[in-house]
């Protein structure tokens, strides 16, 4: 599959920054058993993979923004093309030595984003996507799932977290949805979920209190897929929100009457 010189230059820092992870997490493995435990080290890992990403992206296109999950802001020359980067996406997991996590990348232009990649060292799955030229899984075109019904679909999403002020709508918005799946998924890291319903994977996705790092790769894999995406009022203010819905157009209609029953 040819890609364009800009989709080289993110799978190339995706795929660098992916072998560090790669051996840090083979030391997060032997780090589950000893009683000082993998905290730090995951923390100098996600740094360290941040600052490989940020260093090749900004050689080959040394003009352009960032927005970074640890390294937040930085303004280039070039205010209408910004990276969107997330490291380490799915830092749980890796703490917890579970092969479910990602490098997420994706490059937005005046507002839009027009390519993404996200990548899991663990499994060497390279999901890729450029505005108007498909979403790719290890250059295999990938196609949105067909399903037609919530009563034969597996649908994703995300537990809160400790400290999180919203379980009792989660609570809710679950109850409601497991009364209409075949099955709900929760892995721990939104990037690869919403990979997944790009691949077929997944029927769908749900979750609320995101940053657009961890939803910009995906939202465009599943678009690129043919997929639906929205923010949880059916609009498209995704990153304002922080809340998103994704699956073919059958299962998203329904997943958002399902979420938007009363308590």
């Amino acid at each position: 599959m040819a890609r364009s010189a800009r989709m080289n230059v993110m799978v190339q820092a995706a795929i660098k920054a992916g072998r560090f992870l790669a051996r840090d997490f083979g030391e997060v493995q032997n780090l589950q058993v000893s009683l000082k435990g993998p905290a730090n080290y995951v923390s100098q890992a996600e740094k360290r993979a941040e600052n490989t990403i940020y260093n090749e992206l900004q050689r080959a296109r040394p003009d352009y923004s960032f927005l970074m999950k640890k390294g937040g802001e930085i303004t280039g020359n070039d205010d209408q093309h910004c990276f969107i980067v997330d490291s380490l996406d799915g830092i749980m997991n890796f703490l917890h030595a579970i092969p479910f996590f990602a490098i997420s990348i994706s490059l937005e232009r005046q507002g839009q984003v027009v390519a993404g990649v996200i990548y899991n060292p663990a499994i060497d799955e390279l999901f890729t996507a450029e505005r108007g030229s498909g979403a790719f899984l290890n250059d295999r075109r990938l196609r949105i799932a067909g399903r037609r019904k919530l009563a034969e679909s597996v649908i994703g999403t995300s537990v809160p977290h400790l400290g999180c002020d919203r379980h009792g709508r989660y609570l809710v918005e679950l109850r409601n949805v497991m009364a209409e799946v075949a099955g709900i998924r929760c892995m721990g890291a939104v990037a690869l979920d919403l990979a997944y319903v790009a691949a077929g994977q997944l029927d769908g996705f749900w979750e609320h209190d995101l940053q657009p790092w961890n939803m910009a790769a995906g939202i465009l894999m599943v678009r690129e897929a043919g997929g639906f995406v929205s923010d949880s009022q059916g609009g498209q203010n995704i990153f304002a929100n922080r809340n998103i819905v994704a699956g073919n157009e059958l299962i998203h209609n329904a997943l958002m009457k399902t979420l938007k029953k009363p308590i």
